[in-house]
């Protein structure tokens, strides 16, 4: 055999020992931006992707183990991938971890559906519910960490891996659990992060325990809920109030740690004394003030003022605002106090009677009117009610608007004072002298009188007098003859001449006949005997249910049928 044969074979078989599918070794002879070059000691050498060699520092010279994919490409290069090299040697030892049960590390790649994608020396999946404790929103700020992680599942035909972070973190924390729950005990100060907020409390992440800090361990103050004090991912100092080994239960409190400020409230804060504090709460009903941190006092909106009608605190307060206020009361057992603003004023109806002496002559504007009177201004704050029965001495009034409107100025006199329930009470028709007290010498039976029909009534026609006085014509009175309906022979405004036939200084009442006007008085004295006497019928009422009837407002309006 020639040299150039034997140098020919020998060649041949040292090239025959690179068997496509191996690992083989190899040394970097060149790196460029895209691909690195590497020489396995075959005729051509082979390019590898650079994203094959992110996060690795490497120099030319540098040895390398990678995967024989194929030996000649197109373009006669040797086909070679480092990380697929790095994925056969791995998958044996991930398999043997699993088998194992330990645990891996490994850097995330990426965001995928599901979940993230992991390397661990080969790729694997980690399920978002695998990533932690409470499956994070945002998957995207895990990328580019490294992590320990247990694998749950290897699938050896399809290569896949399933990952759990989750299942590392439980142990991790059930091993600190039961570290923290034979070490701790009752009264012990330790540090936590607020984990959870409830409505009734928090949650607390103690070493991998998580312990309850109820509500009302967390302030001797009042708080409607924990996220007033607290927010999730807060570091805090807490005392352990219980410990429940078997049920791993752990109590937590704020407040045990600082003096209880209302064991000597009373001394503190007596009946009467002024404090100062900010307003911390203002709800319909009230606004709560801290006199002192852990001690807030209520004040009542009826405790705001002496004589302003307010409907809401907010109104008069705002938050944050300091105001001084006097104590009222305290009940230790509720933790309450109860405050009052306007008793730093001296109250205007202590000395309403001085102001205001029965009988004194007011002049005030009508603020308000409602069904049964009507409201007079007398000053800030203070209202004077007249009555409806007291606007007028002769006139039947059903509604104050009927004499009165919102911003008239009217003349009353003082009737009464009711200090305790704080009221006024006035009278108009009081300020103007009775006519009825001198009627006698204004109207006797027999005379004969005129006037201007006011009313008309099933039973008869109410007449205005002088002085504004009402008679009544009953139905009988109208005519010799025999009246059916009044309006057949009367209508309002129309003007009458009648004879008085009877006065009631008591009942207020004058009875008056257009028929008797022309009676002798023989007559005329009979007619008001057979009046006085006169009884009701199917077809007509007597006197005095005529005026039974007149105070209850019938009358006919031209309307009617």
């Amino acid at each position: 055999m020639s040299i150039n044969a034997e140098l020919s074979e020998l060649i041949d078989s040292k090239f025959r020992e690179f068997k496509e599918g191996t690992i083989v070794n190899g040394t970097i002879i060149d790196i460029r931006p895209q691909v690195v070059l590497v020489d396995i000691g075959y005729k051509s050498e082979g390019a590898i992707p650079s994203a094959e060699f992110e996060d690795e520092e490497i120099e030319v010279g540098d040895g390398v183990e990678v995967l024989l994919m194929k030996l000649e490409d197109d373009n006669g290069m040797v086909v070679l991938s480092k990380e697929k090299a790095a994925h056969k040697q791995n998958w044996e030892k991930i398999v043997k971890v699993y088998e194992d049960g330990g645990l891996v590390k490994g850097k995330v790649k990426s965001v995928v559906k599901g979940g993230l994608m992991v390397n661990v020396g080969v790729e694997a999946f980690l399920p978002g519910s695998q990533v932690d404790i409470i499956p994070p929103k945002d998957l995207s700020e895990y990328v580019g960490k490294i992590f320990e992680f247990k694998i749950v599942k290897v699938n050896d035909e399809r290569k896949n891996i399933v990952l759990s972070r989750r299942e590392v973190i439980e142990a991790e924390r059930a091993e600190m659990r039961q570290q923290f729950l034979q070490t701790v005990a009752v009264g012990d100060k330790v540090e936590g992060i607020v984990k959870n907020i409830t409505d009734f409390g928090a949650f607390v992440d103690l070493q991998g325990m998580d312990g309850l800090l109820h509500i009302t361990d967390m302030s001797w103050g009042r708080i409607s809920h924990p996220s007033e004090m607290l927010h999730i991912g807060q570091s805090l100092e807490v005392q352990i109030l219980d410990v429940d080994r078997d049920k791993e239960r752990v109590s937590l409190g704020i407040k045990q740690m600082q003096d209880n400020p209302w064991a000597d409230i009373e001394a503190k804060y007596p009946i009467g004394q002024h404090v100062k504090g900010k307003v911390t709460k203002l709800l319909p009903y009230g606004a709560f003030i801290e006199i002192e941190k852990g001690v807030e006092g209520l004040v009542h909106v009826s405790e705001l003022s002496w004589v302003k009608r307010i409907t809401r605190p907010s109104d008069v307060l705002e938050l944050g605002q300091e105001i001084e206020a006097v104590v009222l009361g305290i009940s230790i057992e509720e933790q309450k106090i109860s405050l009052g603003v306007r008793q730093l004023e001296e109250n205007p109806w202590d000395a309403i009677e001085a102001r205001y002496p029965i009988g004194q002559r007011i002049t005030g504007a009508v603020r308000n009117l409602t069904t049964y009177g009507a409201f007079v201004g007398l000053e800030e704050g203070i209202d004077g009610m007249i009555h409806v029965s007291d606007l007028s001495w002769t006139r039947k009034i059903n509604h104050p608007s009927e004499v009165l409107k919102k911003g008239d100025e009217v003349e009353a006199v003082v009737l009464s004072i009711d200090k305790e329930n704080q009221r006024v009470s006035l009278g108009v028709k009081q300020a103007e002298t009775d006519p009825w007290a001198d009627i006698d010498d204004k109207f006797k039976v027999g005379d004969l009188v005129k006037g201007q029909v006011a009313k008309i009534a099933s039973f008869g026609a109410f007449v205005n007098l002088q002085d504004d006085i009402d008679g009544l014509i009953h139905i009988s009175q109208l005519s010799e003859d025999h009246v059916e309906r009044v309006k057949d022979v009367l209508k309002v405004g129309d003007d009458v001449e009648a004879r008085v036939i009877k006065v009631d200084k008591v009942e207020r009442r004058i009875g008056l006949s257009i028929k008797a006007v022309e009676y002798s008085e023989d007559e005329l004295r009979k007619e008001s005997q057979s009046f006085e006497t006169l009884k009701p019928s199917s077809e007509m009422v007597g006197l005095e249910q005529a005026f039974n009837l007149a105070s209850t407002g019938e009358e006919w309006s031209p309307s009617e049928d």
